[in-house]
């Protein structure tokens, strides 16, 4: 089963490499890499060069953020699954692919995996901050705020064929928008995989500020909105409030 993991990439020398070497590292057979640069000037592009001979595709281009990128990649992306792995994340494992693979191979119906994620000291990162424990999913879990760490998710691609890629009127909340547009919405059938699949450096586009943060809110109400759903009253503390268990 062939793999494809994309990488989407601005201004990340310190990590980029790391990143890098985590999926070049992996034990599954049948991997395509492709990293997407938004035309960075801090040193990334040096750093990729160095393992061109290993990626399979490369773009260096403007884009209009993250999601757009990945929209890049995903549209260029062959396998029969598809993945992402942010520039400022790990796989928790060499056998982490591999791993996925085998729950697409154990049941045919099965479109989508999805595990667990621990947040790193972007310093440290063998030090663990906290952990993002996923469990089983149900339908009715979306509704008291929840959703699978989107690191973690692998789908078979013709659920982005058949389901769309991220949205390009979100900024913040697009990966939230398509997991409840994928799981919720469309039913796609999905497995769980209990175990640390990725490791995150404390950050992220949605963290950043409280201005930010509160731009991610909104866009939560919105995700469920543009898919004729009714966002359930309390969505604004509940998904905020999953965060604290994941400290304990």
């Amino acid at each position: 089963m062939k793999v494809s993991i994309i990488t989407a990439v601005y201004n990340r020398v310190e990590t980029i490499s790391h990143t890098l070497e985590s999926v070049l590292e992996q034990t599954h057979p049948d991997i395509e890499y492709i990293v997407v640069d938004g035309m960075s000037n801090d040193g990334t592009e040096s750093i990729v060069s160095r393992y061109s001979d290993r990626i399979d595709r490369q773009v260096r281009e403007k884009d209009q953020g993250i999601y757009d990128a990945l929209n890049k990649g995903i549209r260029m992306a062959s396998g029969d699954v598809v993945g992402l792995l942010h520039a400022d994340d790990f796989f928790a494992h060499r056998d982490v692919v591999a791993n996925i693979v085998q729950e697409f191979s154990e049941d045919h119906s099965t479109m989508g995996v999805y595990g667990d994620l621990v947040y790193v000291d972007c310093h440290e990162p063998t030090r663990r901050v906290r952990r993002w424990k996923s469990g089983d999913y149900e339908v009715s879990k979306y509704r008291w705020g929840w959703m699978p760490p989107h690191p973690t998710v692998y789908f078979r691609r013709e659920c982005y064929l058949r389901h769309g890629l991220f949205r390009d009127d979100f900024h913040f909340a697009a990966d939230y928008e398509l997991l409840l547009r994928m799981m919720l919405v469309n039913r796609v059938p999905m497995r769980y995989i209990p175990q640390t699949l990725v490791c995150m450096r404390v950050g992220g586009l949605s963290n950043a500020s409280f201005s930010n943060r509160m731009q991610a809110n909104r866009e939560d109400a919105k995700a469920w909105t543009v898919n004729g759903l009714r966002p359930p009253w309390a969505l604004r503390l509940l998904k905020p409030m999953r965060k604290i268990y994941q400290y304990f």
